[in-house]
C-alpha cells in the first residue's frame, strides 16, 4: 500500500487544517497508509552552533524518506505560511534532505472565503528551494474556505463539491507518485546538490573572512 506522510502545518490547539488532514487520513485509508505529523512537535528553528538536529526532526525525516509521498496542509497568515511550518521545513532541510525528489501535494483551509491560495504559492516556492527540492504536484490547489463551517461533529467534510474535488485530487496525487517514481535516475546527484548548497555558502564565507 502507498505510504504517505501528512503534515499539519499549524501549531494551534484548534486547527481546521488538522481536521482536514485527519479527514484525509480517514477517507483514503483503503487507498493509502497516511501517518500524520504535527509541526508543533518540533522546536522553533535556531541554527545550532554545534550542528545538532533535534531527534524528533531526525525521526520525521526518516519517515518522509521512506514514504511514497507527502501531503502538507497549510493555513494562511498574512499572505504566507505559519512560522511554525516554515520552522519545521527549516529543520527538515538542515543537514538532512528527506524532501529531495519527494512528491508533495498541498492543501489548505482557512476561515475566510479564499482558502489559503497565497500561502500555498509561498509554500510551493519554499519546497522548490535548493536544499529541499521536493516535486510539488502542479496545477491542483485544494482551497477550503469558510473552514469553521466545513466539518460536522465527526470531523467529516460537509461541502459536497469540495469532497468531490478532494477525491479527484487524491486520485491525481496517487498517479503523480507513480509518475515521479520513474524520475529517480538523478536522485543521488540531487541529494548531493542539496548538501553542497550550504557547504558552498560556508566555503564562500570562509574565503571572505580570510581576505579581511
Amino acid at each position: 500500500m502507498v505510504k504517505i506522510i501528512g503534515i499539519v502545518g499549524n501549531n494551534s490547539t484548534k486547527s481546521t487544517n488538522r481536521t482536514l488532514m485527519q479527514y484525509i487520513a480517514r477517507r483514503y485509508k483503503e487507498q493509502a497508509e497516511i501517518d500524520l505529523f504535527e509541526v508543533r512537535d518540533l522546536p522553533m528553528f535556531n541554527k545550532p552552533s554545534n550542528g545538532q538536529i533535534p531527534e524528533k526532526a531526525k525521526e520525521i525525516a526518516a519517515k518522509i524518506e521512506v514514504a511514497d509521498g507527502v501531503i502538507i496542509s497549510t493555513p494562511e497568515y498574512d499572505l504566507s505560511i505559519p512560522a511554525a511550518l516554515s520552522s519545521a521545513l527549516a529543520w527538515l532541510s538542515y543537514n538532512i534532505y528527506p524532501f529531495v525528489d519527494k512528491p508533495v501535494m498541498i492543501v489548505g483551509a482557512s476561515y475566510g472565503a479564499l482558502g489559503s491560495s497565497r500561502a500555498q504559492q509561498h509554500l510551493r516556492s519554499i519546497l522548490n528551494a535548493p536544499v529541499i527540492r521536493a516535486i510539488v504536484m502542479p496545477g491542483n490547489e485544494f482551497l477550503l474556505g469558510h473552514s469553521l463551517q466545513a466539518f460536522d461533529e465527526n470531523g467529516d467534510l460537509i461541502f459536497p463539491e469540495k469532497v468531490k474535488q478532494l477525491d479527484g485530487y487524491f486520485v491525481d496525487f496517487l498517479k503523480f507518485i507513480r509518475v515521479t517514481e520513474v524520475l529517480s535516475s538523478s536522485h543521488e546527484s540531487n541529494v548531493q546538490e542539496a548538501a553542497n548548497f550550504y557547504a558552498d555558502q560556508f566555503d564562500l564565507q570562509a574565503q571572505r573572512s580570510e581576505k579581511r
